[in-house]
């Protein structure tokens, strides 16, 4: 009865983890859910106030599943202003959440045999969402060593004449790791020699970066290629806006028409009401941001000084978004006071979550074993506690 498609794919980790940690939590348990990648800040009252004004004017009917055109103008309004990328309205597209965009996207295009190449660390659904459209990923291990980032050698070794893709997430989820202009440059001129090749550049986490760094686009540091890419955002991280399920993405006029196709067949689009508040979002205030960058950097900065302070464990400062995605290989082997030996990040993702009530995420989840991520967009307190339950888990082993 059930479609092979969907036998060959796997339920989100990151999803699961979180649902089986808060159902311990509702069960009575001392569980610290670090699984999710959600901002612990609300949605700022602006937008949640342009959503009310929207409810009360009665703008609750049917809208354009591309995006109304105030959200088109505002969208075409952010991509010009930060990030110096100049789109027509029919460049334009919107949908429920970046993941939709993402899987509208390879609907689209992809087909039966077409490969994608996925660096990894990747985000759990690259992959299945290319095989739920009879695609091909093609994953390429990025290694600590490189900064979990993908070298052009390594790229041009992936490209067939079967490649239609090429998946870029920067800042990463799950490592932090941030592309510099120089690199997406370098990245480009390979993909010049192969004009069958897209890319598909993951922006989500474009406003949550630390320190000196500077986030750049790969539409922007390599604009001869511009017609080959397609831009998607959205408002859930930076915006704290989960839960209004807004993506959006910009790029050429064939695949935004066929991703709007797509989607006229699917969901036909998100609510009007998230479209309203996604204006705002867009137009209004945007001094919130900076405020809520420096609280994750502040809880960025707590929790890998911890947990390189922990036998057994390291962890590379990310330029971005809010995961660290630390190695647990020393600690791979080793045996729990039960006699259990850790052979697995899985393991000791497990040992965590029944030794000291910490739920995190497995790098195998991501394509690269012997890692494991925790989202720090939490509070310092929760944070603080998380690491030290994690210390004494691990100084109980042998």
């Amino acid at each position: 009865m059930i479609s092979s498609r969907v036998n060959n794919i796997k339920p989100s980790l990151t999803i699961a983890t979180n649902m089986k940690a808060q159902e311990l939590k509702r069960a009575g348990k001392d569980i610290i859910v670090l699984a999710a990648g959600e901002p612990d800040f609300d949605t700022p009252d602006h937008i949640k106030n342009a959503a009310i004004k929207a409810i009360n004017n009665g703008f609750t009917k049917y809208v354009p599943g591309k995006g109304t055109p105030d959200l088109q103008k505002a969208i075409q309004k952010k991509f010009k202003e930060d990030n110096g990328l100049d789109y027509d309205i029919s460049n334009i597209t919107v949908g429920v959440g970046g993941k939709h965009i993402i899987y509208n996207a390879f609907s689209a295009t992809v087909n039966s045999g077409d490969e994608v190449i996925i660096p990894a660390p990747y985000w759990v659904s690259y992959p299945d969402i290319v095989i739920l459209n009879d695609g091909v990923p093609v994953v390429v291990e990025c290694g600590e060593e490189a900064g979990f980032k993908l070298s052009p050698e390594d790229l041009e070794k992936k490209i067939t004449k079967n490649t239609k893709w090429l998946m870029l997430n920067s800042p990463s989820n799950p490592t932090g790791s941030l592309y510099s202009k120089s690199e997406l440059i370098a990245l480009g001129e390979v993909l010049k020699k192969h004009e069958h090749v897209y890319v598909l550049s993951d922006d989500i986490y474009e406003k949550i970066v630390y320190d000196d760094h500077t986030f750049h686009t790969f539409a922007e540091a390599c604009p001869d290629l511009k017609e080959r890419t397609l831009t998607m955002n959205g408002l859930s991280k930076s915006y704290c806006m989960t839960g209004w399920r807004v993506g959006y993405a910009a790029g050429p006029s064939n695949v935004i028409n066929a991703m709007n196709k797509v989607q006229s067949q699917n969901v036909s689009s998100t609510a009007s009401i998230s479209m309203a508040a996604s204006v705002e979002a867009l137009n209004g205030d945007q001094s919130f941001i900076n405020s809520n960058n420096e609280s994750f950097l502040r809880r960025r900065n707590l929790v890998v000084k911890n947990l390189n302070e922990t036998p057994g464990l390291s962890c590379r400062t990310p330029e971005g978004a809010f995961y660290v995605f630390a190695s647990c290989k020393g600690i791979l082997g080793k045996k729990t006071e039960t006699g259990k030996v850790l052979d697995t990040d899985g393991d000791f993702m497990d040992y965590l979550l029944e030794e000291v009530g910490v739920a995190g995420v497995q790098g195998s989840a991501f394509g690269l074993d012997g890692f494991f991520r925790i989202s720090y967009a939490t509070s310092d307190s929760i944070l603080e506690d998380a690491c030290q339950r994690i210390k004494k888990a691990c100084s109980k082993l042998s």
